[in-house]
C-alpha cells in the first residue's frame, strides 16, 4: 500500500482562496476546511463594546486538511509555505501526520484508492 499522509493546516480565514488555488495547481484534488478558534503566540486582543473593554481570547481561524498519496507531501507543505506566510504573528501551522488507512464509503474501496479521484484512475 502506498504511503498515506494528512496535512493538516491552521490559518488566517482571509488566505482560504489563494491556498485553494495553490494547491489545485499542483494536484490537491479535495480538501476538508473548517472555521475554527484558537489562539497561538497571538493572545487573543481586546475590543471596546458600549465603552466596556472586553478581552477576546479565541481567533477565528480555518483548519485546511489535506490527505495526499500521489502528490508529494514536501510539495504540499512547500506551496502552504509559501502562500499563507506573511511574517506575522497569527499565519498558523501546518501539522503532518502518518494515515493508516482511508475507507470510501460508497464504495468500500480502501487504502490510497479511497482518496483518488475515480478520473484520475480511469486514466492510467
Amino acid at each position: 500500500m502506498d504511503k498515506m499522509t494528512k496535512v493538516e493546516i491552521i490559518t488566517r480565514p482571509e488566505k482560504l482562496e489563494q491556498l485553494k488555488e495553490a494547491m489545485n495547481s499542483i494536484g490537491v484534488t479535495g480538501m476538508t476546511v473548517s472555521q475554527v478558534l484558537g489562539f497561538g503566540l497571538q493572545h487573543g486582543h481586546t475590543e471596546v463594546y458600549r465603552g466596556i473593554e472586553y478581552a477576546i481570547q479565541l481567533l477565528p481561524k480555518i483548519k485546511i486538511e489535506i490527505v495526499v498519496c500521489e502528490v508529494p507531501v514536501a510539495k504540499v507543505l512547500d506551496t502552504a509555505k509559501k502562500v499563507l506566510k506573511t511574517g506575522h504573528v497569527g499565519d498558523g501551522k501546518i501539522f503532518v501526520y502518518p494515515i493508516e488507512n482511508a475507507i470510501r464509503i460508497r464504495t468500500g474501496e480502501e487504502g490510497p484508492a479511497a482518496i483518488i479521484d475515480p478520473q484520475d484512475m480511469k486514466k492510467s
